[in-house]
């Protein structure tokens, strides 16, 4: 009897397929499945070996995927034409004048994203911030909405928030966008934003970001905004973090700075100024327990520039106080502690 290398038919006219046959198809079906997902799976794979979670279809995007993610959504009269691909989480577009160094400048605030489901498919989005720097002094700020699109990301709405907005917070509120920011309100200079308020979105058809309706009123800012509040120092200055241990913190209570340097506890008068943020800092006092010679310097470190600081606000969420360092300004930015995600 000779062997069987193929399918044969049967009398009935149906394929005799052998078993040795079945196995060869089923391989040649799983690399026809490889071939065509094979670019989702690359991109999963690379996704999990920067440390961020597993990636699936169902899940928000990565801060590592928002960015390098495309934006669009940006006024073309600042700079900005069509789509934009942010490379580590920032782009630069070209030279407004031939020869200068005045640019579009675009940063996604990787610090602040929340996730959540939008438009109503079981499937969360991300809710990123843009700043937008076009040379001067101003920083136009923008809510972005990001999906997953099977393999692909899309950035499917974009809308500006405003100038040199402050955000409190933020979070997604059956099915909108909401956050607390300081603007400028009616009476403030463009500088410096004084008004309290809270703003939302709801996402539409189409990719518009429509304002939606929020019970919450208008106020000023002022030292009483943060004195239910305890603050922990997160970072010394730019790109300075400041270790867990010892733990530094601030309160506002009855108009003075009160909490720990790391070793002793302070006080500290604090004034505002005639224009929302100024403030002026007292001579602080503490309690003289020794502790070790690297918790004493970053105490000492502290009441320095705590002595020096001139404006407060806030950014992404953080407590920032801006302080004079030598020549120039700095900020130390403290987080709010145990704050509920």
């Amino acid at each position: 009897m000779c062997a069987i290398n193929g399918p044969q038919t049967q009398a009935d006219g149906r394929w005799n397929v052998p078993h040795n046959y079945r196995i060869g198809s089923n391989v040649l079906l799983l690399l026809l499945f490889f071939l065509v997902f094979g670019s989702c799976v690359e991109s999963f794979a690379a996704e999990r070996e920067t440390g961020d979670d597993a990636v699936s279809k169902s899940k928000a995007p990565t801060r590592t995927e928002l960015e390098n993610a495309v934006y669009i959504g940006f006024d073309g009269n600042r700079g900005i034409k069509g789509p934009v691909r942010l490379k580590d989480g920032k782009w630069e577009g070209p030279a407004y004048v031939e020869g200068s160094v005045v640019r579009p400048m675009l940063n996604l605030l990787g610090d602040f994203i929340i996730t959540g489901d939008l438009d109503g498919d079981g499937l969360d989005e991300a809710v990123t911030l843009l700043s937008l720097s076009t040379g001067g002094t101003g920083q136009l700020l923008y809510v972005t909405v990001v999906s997953r699109r099977g393999c692909e990301l899309q950035n499917i709405a974009t809308r500006l928030i405003g100038d040199r907005v402050q955000i409190l917070g933020g979070r997604i509120k059956e099915q909108s966008i909401i956050f607390d920011v300081v603007r400028v309100g009616p009476s403030d200079p463009s500088c410096c934003p004084g008004e309290v308020a809270t703003v939302g979105w709801m996402l539409e058809p189409g990719g518009i970001l429509n304002p939606v309706v929020t019970e919450g009123k208008t106020s000023r800012l002022s030292l009483q905004s943060i004195a239910a509040t305890e603050w922990v120092l997160w970072q010394w200055g730019w790109n300075e973090p400041a270790s867990a241990k010892p733990e530094i913190t601030i309160r506002y209570v009855d108009g003075q700075f009160i909490g720990s340097g790391g070793c002793n506890r302070y006080f500290a008068k604090a004034s505002e100024g005639d224009i929302a943020g100024d403030i002026s800092v007292g001579q602080i006092g503490s309690t003289r327990m020794s502790c070790n010679e690297q918790t004493m310097l970053l105490e000492n470190r502290f009441f320095t520039q705590l002595g020096s600081v001139k404006k407060f606000g806030f950014m992404l969420g953080k407590l920032a106080l801006t302080y004079q360092r030598g020549g120039s300004q700095d900020m130390m930015l403290f987080e709010e502690r145990n704050k509920s995600p």
